[in-house]
Order: C-alpha cells, then sequence, then structure tokens
C-alpha cells in the first residue's frame, strides 16, 4: 500500500458515532480506499495481475497492505496520493449521479462542493456536461470556480442563492453535506425524489433519497470512469498528505470540516 485516503467515516468510527441508526464497529483497523501495487490477486479474480499499480476500495487501508474489493489501473500520470483519494469519492459521486441520472444541458445543485466527494461529483456532472451549481465557504468560491461549478455561499438562505444562479429551480440535487434543510433542498426541484443524500439519513421523510451504497453501488464500473478521467485530466483532486505517525491529526482536520479536497496517509 503506498497511500490511504482519510474519509468522514474513519473519524466516526473513533468517536463511536451512529450511522443509519446502527453503532460502526471498531476493527482496530481503519481506511476504505487507497492505492498501492499488487502483490497477491485473489482466487478468481481476473483481469490484474502481481505487480499492477492500482487505486481502489477495500476494508482496513490504513496499514501496510490492505485487500481491495473493487480496483482500477492507475494512471501513470497520477500520483499515489491522488489515487488513493480517488476510490471513495469516486464511486459515491458515480452513484449519485447515475441515481439522478444527470444528462448533458441539465443543471445540479451539489451542496457541499468543495470537500471530497463533492469536488469530485463537480467535476464529473461537469465532465457529463451538465451545468453546476455548488455551495461552500466563500474561502472556497475560488477553487469552485476552477473545477467548473458556479459558486454559492451555503448555509441560511442557501436555496434563495441557487435560484439566484439557476434562474429558477434545478434538475437536481445532489446533497454530500447533510447540512441544508432537507425541505429547502426539495423546493429546488420539480419532484423530491430528484435530491439524492448521503449524509442526511432523514431526508427520506420529505421524499428524498438517500444512498449508503449496497445494492446501488457498481463500484468496478465507477472506478474505471474514475480513472479515465483522471488520465485526462477531466478529474483533479486536491490532496494534503500526511505521514502515518501525524493520522491523529488529519482525523481531527476531516472531523472540523471545510477540508478543500481530500486528506491522505502516506506509509
Amino acid at each position: 500500500m503506498r497511500a490511504a485516503s482519510v474519509n468522514p467515516i474513519d473519524w466516526k468510527i473513533l468517536s463511536g458515532a451512529m450511522s443509519g441508526g446502527q453503532r460502526l464497529a471498531g476493527t482496530g483497523y481503519l481506511g476504505s480506499d487507497a492505492a498501492g501495487v499488487v502483490d497477491e490477486v485473489g482466487e478468481g479474480v481476473s483481469g490484474v495481475s502481481v505487480g499492477d499499480e492500482v487505486f481502489g476500495r477495500g476494508q482496513n487501508t490504513q496499514a501496510e497492505g490492505a485487500v481491495l474489493n473493487a480496483w482500477a489501473v492507475k494512471p501513470s500520470s497520477i500520483d499515489w496520493a491522488v489515487a488513493a483519494a480517488a476510490g471513495v469519492t469516486g464511486e459515491t459521486s458515480e452513484r449519485g449521479l447515475r441515481l439522478l441520472d444527470v444528462k448533458s444541458g441539465e443543471t445540479i445543485f451539489i451542496d457541499g462542493g468543495a470537500g471530497g466527494v463533492g469536488a469530485v461529483g463537480v467535476q464529473m456532472a461537469v465532465a457529463r456536461g451538465a451545468r453546476v451549481i455548488a455551495s461552500s465557504s466563500e474561502a472556497n468560491h475560488g477553487y469552485l470556480r476552477e473545477i467548473g461549478a458556479i459558486p454559492v455561499l451555503y448555509g441560511e438562505g442557501v436555496g434563495g442563492r441557487v435560484r439566484a444562479a439557476a434562474g429558477g429551480q434545478v434538475d437536481a440535487v445532489f446533497d454530500v453535506a447533510g447540512k441544508t434543510p432537507v425541505e429547502e433542498l426539495v423546493s429546488l426541484v420539480s419532484e423530491p425524489s430528484q435530491v439524492v443524500s448521503i449524509a442526511n439519513f432523514a431526508a427520506g421523510q420529505a421524499g428524498a433519497r438517500v444512498t449508503g451504497g449496497g445494492a446501488e453501488s457498481r463500484p468496478m464500473e465507477a472506478l474505471a470512469e474514475v480513472g479515465e478521467l483522471l488520465a485526462e485530466n477531466k478529474l483533479v483532486i486536491k490532496v494534503q498528505t500526511f505521514p502515518f505517525d501525524r493520522a491523529a491529526e488529519a482525523y481531527r482536520i476531516s472531523q472540523d470540516g471545510h477540508v478543500r479536497g481530500k486528506l491522505v496517509l502516506i506509509p
């Protein structure tokens, strides 16, 4: 393993937080995605060989070695930290955009556009030909413009700012932050089901959809798409790296929020 990213689930496990009403089980190891060199191939696995450079999703990846259960070839032009940051963010973004059926020419609002999933979601939507409006703090508005989004200030009144930027309603809302009242997000679309949240488990009460993966995921296809976008420079992921012995610092930064891009651990 050459690099593993930090995701919010890591500090939630450490803090004993709840996910979907279920306590998160401690494993002794953290990490959901990584990048590295294949040193062993599981029985029945094809399309990958020992020595291949890959990135993807797995469990307990913040370690010297890890097992990936979904992967793609790492583009040679991409460094290890960026590749490690693409697993969870890429699969989650692909899933959200697919569930929303985002098409070229449509307008999507991504609530929380400067963080890991949000920034990748912005760029994947732009690559599909969509117009993207994204919320963040004012300090991140320049970054959102760099990656192709129309920035709006997050927080109270964000719905009105989105309407002003869009000239009315939008076609879809991807909620990656879970901070805006779901009723306000639903008011931005013609049908509540055109709001998909990965962060507000109560969003379904207002008719929105909540996704946490499972049967809705198609990680191999998602990671293949992400690999192509990385290779074509249509997806750029900002990373901040930490050695393993500073992992606790990375978790604290993640928990504090307002991270631009991704935090990555390097062994």
